[in-house]
């Protein structure tokens, strides 16, 4: 009989093609249960926060929050109650969504044009004024609240809801740019070319090519953008509290639960998990598109 060349490192051959992905296996199996742990590790104190939200005080100081975990428990919606009955919560709740909703579709609405711009038309010194663009993320915020609050002063618009969304954007608009400029400048170049061979103007090429395709990048900006205004305190209290205290929004409210001698602090777990249920619905609706935004904004360009 003849042998056939080869036969004999079928064994060997089948043998590696089946050891190697159960050693995958395994070490991808080692890296899910450490990132399991370090997140369990990292959530400790959180679940610490949610447990105790649903304790009295008297509990509280008495016991640690793992011995609500057995029974008896002792665990009531009272915190919760009076919070949302009992404090000015949910006026500034309502307040923060005035707020924080016209402070993220501006910022987004004009760096998108601006981004367009900076990646695919010409016009004199672009590079140099994307620089500067860029250079104003290094600015602390805090410099400019006295030549702000002097020229809202003058304008008549200080304590009103359009102060802190113009400034919301001010602050916002360098890092929105630079994030949809890279992403843009990524986008592939003969789909503009073809457009433009077609007769497409450059507004017919922003809105039908470039802003489509940039959503990932934009539903990124967003989240940042939401959850930076969401829970500022700092801005909104120094464009609003000094004149128009009944415009603050949930984060100065939750500040205030708690007077000069301490008291209320209890009710500081209940206010922080009602704060977090909107950013957390706006986080899981655009997360698919999180990752493939920043790491196109990050990177390209």
């Amino acid at each position: 009989m003849t042998a056939v060349p080869g036969v004999k490192d079928l064994p060997a051959t089948t043998a590696k093609s089946t050891t190697t992905p159960r050693k995958g296996f395994f070490s991808r199996f080692g890296v899910h249960i450490a990132l399991a742990i370090l997140m369990f590790i990292w959530l400790i104190p959180t679940i610490g926060l949610f447990v105790n939200s649903f304790r009295t005080s008297a509990d509280i100081s008495a016991s640690g929050w793992w011995t609500a975990l057995f029974p008896p428990t002792g665990l009531t919606l009272a915190s919760y109650q009076k919070v949302l009955t009992e404090t000015s919560l949910p006026d500034g709740f309502i307040n923060s969504l005035f707020i924080t909703i016209p402070a993220t579709i501006i910022p987004i609405f004009i760096a998108a044009f601006a981004a367009y711009a900076f990646a695919w038309m010409n016009f004199p010194f672009r590079n140099t004024l994307f620089v500067i663009v860029v250079g104003l993320l290094v600015v602390p915020l805090q410099t400019t609240f006295i030549p702000i609050l002097q020229a809202y002063g003058q304008l008549g618009v200080a304590g009103e809801f359009l102060s802190v969304w113009l400034a919301h954007t001010a602050y916002g608009l360098p890092f929105a740019i630079f994030l949809l400029r890279n992403f843009m400048g990524g986008l592939p170049k003969e789909v503009f070319e073809s457009a433009y061979i077609d007769g497409a103007s450059s507004v017919t090429a922003f809105f039908r090519l470039a802003l489509p395709m940039s959503v990932p990048a934009i539903a990124a900006l967003a989240i940042f953008q939401f959850l930076f205004v969401w829970n500022d305190l700092l801005v909104a209290f120094v464009y609003l509290g000094s004149t128009r205290p009944e415009n603050l929004p949930m984060t100065v409210q939750i500040n205030n639960l708690v007077n000069q001698f301490g008291a209320g602090w209890e009710l500081l777990g209940p206010a922080a998990f009602i704060s977090m249920a909107l950013p957390l619905v706006v986080f899981f609706s655009l997360q698919r598109y999180f990752v493939r935004g920043i790491t196109g904004g990050a990177v390209k360009g």
